[in-house]
């Protein structure tokens, strides 16, 4: 099926350079792929690859040497260190390997801090209600699970109505059984409510399950290929 959702996304001829001693590093090399609104894009590659690095200059974490990058219109690029806080506060939600939960904060705690950095966040308690999680409201980080607190933090993203989700190795902390049920829940934000979710990760197993997958491999981008009928991730043999 041919996707005819717009193009919300493109990088062109993007480049990362780091001076390390004498020498210049290209953690991106020339990177050029566009993404769709709603697609669910794996980032592939080994460690050291660059993965981390497009997701971080995506989520205005980091800056381009050079080149363009294009979310919705608007090229973050040339934004300043103003606008770009705007632009994290607004188009993106991170789901990190790590949960990176206020301990002493409750779950539903935790979630509701995004009304204070977005204009229209989705409620607290429908996000936990979104991942499961809604009799767990109450309960504090400690008194949770390893996948309950990357769920609470899904909950978190989601709650704060992104254009994007863009997820950092989110199983690497995880046993494959709750990996999945994690991976399920990433996937059913796509399929389900829209959501452009992208996600690096080493595993190539997990391509079977994207609309996109992009191989970058030393700051390159080495392949981008459309998935003509992705699997659920139910469906994926782990």
């Amino acid at each position: 099926m041919v996707n005819t959702a717009k193009e919300i996304i493109r990088f062109t001829h993007v480049t990362r350079e780091y001076n390390v001693g004498a020498h210049v590093l290209k953690a991106v090399d020339d990177a050029t792929f566009s993404i769709r609104d709603g697609e669910f894009v794996v980032i592939l590659g080994p460690s050291g690859a660059g993965k981390t690095t497009l997701l971080n200059l995506l989520g205005g974490m980091d800056y381009a040497t050079s080149g363009e990058i294009m979310v919705d219109g608007k090229n973050i690029v040339a934004l300043s260190d103003d606008r770009l806080a705007e632009y994290r506060a607004a188009h993106v939600g991170f789901v990190f390997q790590f949960y990176n939960l206020i301990p002493t904060l409750t779950a539903l705690e935790n979630i509701a801090l995004t009304k204070k950095i977005v204009e229209n966040p989705i409620d607290a308690r429908e996000a936990l209600n979104l991942v499961g999680l809604a009799d767990h409201a109450n309960q504090f980080p400690a008194q949770l699970s390893g996948g309950e607190q990357q769920r609470v933090s899904i909950a978190r993203a989601v709650a704060k109505n992104p254009t994007m989700l863009l997820c950092d190795e989110p199983t690497g902390a995880l046993d494959s059984e709750t990996g999945t049920v994690v991976l399920e829940m990433l996937q059913a934000m796509s399929r389900g409510r829209g959501k452009t979710v992208i996600i690096v990760t080493h595993n190539a197993i997990l391509a079977e399950a994207a609309d996109k997958v992009i191989r970058i491999k030393n700051g390159k981008i080495r392949e981008v290929t459309q998935n003509p009928a992705p699997k659920a991730v139910s469906e994926v043999n782990w």
